[in-house]
């Protein structure tokens, strides 16, 4: 397919998106492994609850409004309404401030029924209520970050989201440890631990919120040059600016409220249904010899939750943020090029988006299911079997959560919000039926939530794509976004196998193995790849420093002039 560089400029603006989103992925792990060690996996299950919490929250005050703001702003850059983007901008930060407020207010008083009722545990109150005011900051940085993006630079979210992870991980070790150390003798001691956890996650969103002031303050003058020289003779009132973000931001956040309520869903089922069953031989192993006749404690459910979040969910979600990344600049593309009318430009995006998560996707989804012990020995030494046989089971869900991410965001950059909404929700339905049969009438315990999570997203990608082609009379081509990264992926993922088992015989030591495996599963896969022609030149002149990459790859005669 030939492309237009410039039609594919989300690419280069999205894969900034997608390195600094990698790189806060990255840190996040590489930070929980000393919180995994200070506050255990009971602490860290406490942690999951009440993140998960706060997340639906985050999404029902202000999580949709960077997209939001963005396809607004991006439609009016387009036609160089400046003075209507800036109003968008304007009334935007009204509606965060006022939503912000009464999420926070609603989480931190609120917190005990959220606890108690939903999940059966107390202790979960203490980082629920230090999380609350970071809604509030969220929601104002949301604002800021979706009128960059429509404005179609990434850099100002991307480097705000780094600045925000480096001080998250700085302050929830610190805070974790000096709780942990100064309440060593609470019988709630986990639930402090957490607590220091959470506030890392304040702490870091006001610095990232600082950063994105300090751009704003730089950018005024130019802004005001752009508001100073539009002709535009007619303003949307704010009235009816409130109204287009509203009825913007309802099916995004309805979409992302039943993408992401799951988690909660799954949370609560699990804490009350496993406190009914007795105790499964493997879970036991976990437990330092629990007797087996005995009934799922509470301390084992968080432990339980806590592999399952702070392990599977965390590892698995890190190749999705590019996916992520990927479909917050498309949107805004999409956007552009629906204005304009250019159906076979948005037909061309859908493609290069698509083909490239998948090439990034397949490949990481088969990577961690080969090497899951050994990353998880890694990061969280010390780890058992039943962390790595939930990645190796639910690996192959970072393909489906990034095609369904991908899909999500075309659908909604040509104006089909109401779309994903029910396509989520159909798949909701089926993932609780699931969950709670699994749960109920059978012995597969937190296994259940991790089948759950593949279904998930396994559901919303076949419903969005029929839609897809619904919608835009748009067909994927298979063999090159597909297959040939299938089997790259597959002959990668077994010579990485013997690769890693050879390392560890010869040097003994499991991180120097796995580091070095990684490194050359990467080169053994996009080497298979051109060779395969997965992709050629023209393809990756879209990516940025194409030039480098394309003279590096000449050089290492791996692309054939």
């Amino acid at each position: 397919m030939v492309t237009d560089r410039k039609d594919n400029q989300f690419l280069i603006q999205g894969s900034i998106l997608a390195g600094a989103s990698l790189i806060v992925r990255i840190i996040g792990l590489i930070y929980r492994i000393p919180m995994t060690r200070i506050i255990g996996d009971e602490g860290m299950g406490l942690y999951t609850v009440a993140y998960e919490l706060y997340s639906i929250a985050l999404i029902l005050s202000s999580y949709s409004l960077p997209l939001a703001v963005s396809k607004l702003v991006a439609a009016k850059s387009i036609t160089r309404e400046h003075k209507n983007s800036y109003r968008i901008f304007v009334c935007a930060m009204g509606f965060a401030f006022v939503v912000g407020m009464a999420a926070f207010l609603i989480l931190f008083f609120g917190a005990e029924f959220f606890a108690t009722v939903m999940n059966n545990d107390p202790n979960v109150v203490l980082p629920i209520r230090v999380l609350a005011p970071t809604l509030f900051i969220f929601a104002i940085m949301g604002v800021f970050r979706g009128f960059y993006q429509g404005k179609n630079t990434m850099i100002p979210t991307a480097v705000s989201q780094v600045i925000e992870q480096v001080i998250n991980a700085v302050v929830s070790i610190v805070a974790a440890y000096y709780f942990m150390k100064n309440y060593s003798a609470s019988v709630n001691i986990a639930a402090y631990g957490a607590m220091g956890g959470t506030l890392g996650t304040l702490v870091g969103a006001i610095a990232g919120l600082l950063f994105l002031m300090f751009v704003y303050a730089a950018y005024r003058p130019v802004l005001k040059r752009q508001v100073r020289g539009d002709r535009n003779t007619y303003l949307d009132s704010y009235k009816d600016i409130l109204k287009m973000l509203i009825v913007t931001i309802s099916p995004i956040i309805l979409s992302q409220t039943v993408y992401h309520i799951s988690g909660v869903i799954d949370n609560a089922l699990f804490s009350n249904i496993m406190a009914t069953k007795e105790v499964t031989y493997f879970d036991n192993t976990v437990f330092n010899n629990t007797d087996p006749n005995s009934l799922y404690s509470v301390e084992n459910i968080r432990v339980l939750l806590g592999i399952y979040g702070n392990k599977y969910r965390n590892l698995t979600n890190v190749p999705v943020a590019i996916a992520s990344a990927i479909g917050a600049a498309i949107v805004t593309s999409i956007t552009a090029a629906k204005v304009r009318g250019m159906d076979g430009v948005i037909r061309n995006k859908s493609h290069v988006a698509i083909k490239f998560n998948m090439i990034i996707a397949i490949p990481s989804a088969v990577g961690m299911a080969v090497l899951a012990y050994p990353i998880l020995e890694m990061l969280f030494p010390g780890s058992n079997q039943l962390d790595a046989n939930y990645i190796r089971l639910g690996s192959i869900a970072i393909v489906f959560y990034s095609l369904s991410t991908v899909t999500t965001a075309i659908l909604q950059g040509i104006n089909r919000l109401r779309v994903p909404v029910i396509n989520s929700a159909i798949s909701l339905g089926f993932h609780v039926a699931l969950v709670f049969f699994l749960l109920k009438f059978t012995s597969l315990s937190g296994y259940s939530l991790v089948i759950g999570n593949v279904t998930f997203s396994l559901v919303v990608c076949i419903l969005n794509w029929i839609s897809i082609e619904r919608y835009l009379d748009y067909r994927q081509e298979i063999l090159k976004t597909f297959v040939i990264p299938t089997v790259c992926a597959g002959l990668m993922g077994t010579a990485v196998y013997f690769i890693h088992y050879g390392l560890i015989r010869w040097t003994g030591s499991n991180t120097f193995s796995t580091i070095i495996s990684l490194i050359i599963a990467v080169i053994i896969y996009f080497a298979l790849l051109i060779f395969m022609k997965g992709v050629d030149e023209e393809e990756l002149e879209n990516l940025p420093k194409s030039e480098v990459i394309i003279r590096f790859l000449h050089w290492a005669h791996i692309l054939k002039r």
